[in-house]
């Protein structure tokens, strides 16, 4: 059950990745990610929200993700 909502969770996240207009858009959006998917996996909220702020931040600054 466990890989089933993981599997779950990776997939919404990688079908809403948002990377904004700016610094501030992209850590709301991560961190809404991040904490919808803590949600699905039962996890902390706050914790999942600051780890997909963080990573959201960093993927469209480095432009890991194709933002435009």
């Amino acid at each position: 059950m466990a890989i089933y909502k993981i599997g779950l969770a990776l997939t919404f996240a990688a079908g809403l990745s948002a990377c904004g207009d700016n610094v501030g858009e992209q850590a709301l959006g991560g961190g809404a990610i991040g904490a919808g998917a803590a949600a699905i996996t039962g996890g902390s909220l706050l914790t999942g929200a600051a780890i997909g702020a963080g990573a959201n931040v960093a993927a469209c600054q480095t432009e890991i993700v194709d933002c435009k």
